[in-house]
């Protein structure tokens, strides 16, 4: 049995959130959830956090469906609910940080700035296996430069319960005993077609592609301000990236890590002037 540590950028009362807790409970695992009060998306690993007196605002909760895992609405973004919990916050220390159900894949380059994502690689940080888990709510196929922001601003979030989290719930589980035998500190980053399981063609590994699924652009500039928007990207998916395999209708799993240093890069220091006689 593994004490998992369940979070998410959506917040506390997403639904993807409940399945993959759930799921997690349901597999023999001591689960315990910890997840924002309010959505959180794209704060990549911040450490924030709303305070009163001094004192992180957090509630218990009841998960509709879990009312037996203890859950926790925290005034924080995922990356600080995962410290919190490394030091004991939660009960029991975590061993393994599941992050997610996200909703919308977080794929390519784009992860730098998903919530879902960096609360895995603060976790690893720490030595902690990690798994973010998304589902692609909108088919990079399906989107275009011209529609994708339409598109991705018609989704309804009424239709959530419509989804089909229990796949990626499901694929998260089974791919836990996998995870755990990497070396510690591993991150997977799994993203899965909204699709029924017998829809999904299978499970591949692959890269992370260039550009992630969507794109902001600079709808209009003013004197004093800018409107941006969202839209889907337009680049050619790469062969063998984790969007091209959603594309596909597979799910796909990336093995990722936090930033580190690069030994292999060479440069010369001695001819920079650091004494601050030299800078005038």
């Amino acid at each position: 049995m593994t004490r998992i540590l369940v979070t998410n950028d959506d917040g506390i009362d997403s639904p993807g959130l409940r399945w993959l807790a759930r799921f997690a409970a349901r597999d023999g695992h001591d689960v315990v959830v910890a997840a924002p009060i309010a959505e959180a998306s794209g704060s990549s690993a911040a450490m924030t956090a709303v305070e009163e007196h001094g004192k992180i605002i957090l509630h218990r909760r009841e998960l509709p469906g879990a009312k037996h895992i203890p859950a926790y609405a925290v005034a924080a973004s995922p990356a600080y609910i995962v410290l919190l919990a490394l030091r004991g916050a939660f009960g029991e220390l975590p061993q393994v940080i599941f992050s997610g159900i996200n909703r919308g894949a977080n794929a390519g380059a784009a992860v730098v700035h998903s919530g879902t994502v960096g609360a895995t690689l603060t976790g690893s940080y720490a030595g902690l296996h990690g798994l973010a888990v998304s589902l692609d709510v909108l088919s990079p196929r399906a989107a275009s430069a011209r529609s994708g922001g339409a598109a991705i601003a018609a989704l309804d979030h009424e239709d959530d319960e419509k989804r089909h989290w229990p796949s990626a719930a499901e694929l998260a589980v089974r791919l836990l005993p996998t995870l755990q035998h990497t070396p510690r500190g591993t991150v997977f980053n799994l993203n899965v077609p909204d699709l029924h399981p017998d829809g999904i063609r299978g499970l591949r590994r692959a890269a992370l592609a260039q550009f992630g699924q969507v794109q902001m652009s600079i709808a209009e500039a003013g004197d004093g301000f800018v409107r941006t928007a969202v839209q889907a990207a337009d680049e050619v998916l790469e062969p063998e990236t984790d969007l091209a395999a959603l594309a596909d209708h597979y799910a796909v799993v990336t093995p990722i890590r936090p930033p580190h240093e690069m030994p292999e890069v060479r440069f010369n220091l001695e001819t920079i002037p650091v004494h601050a006689s030299a800078l005038q």
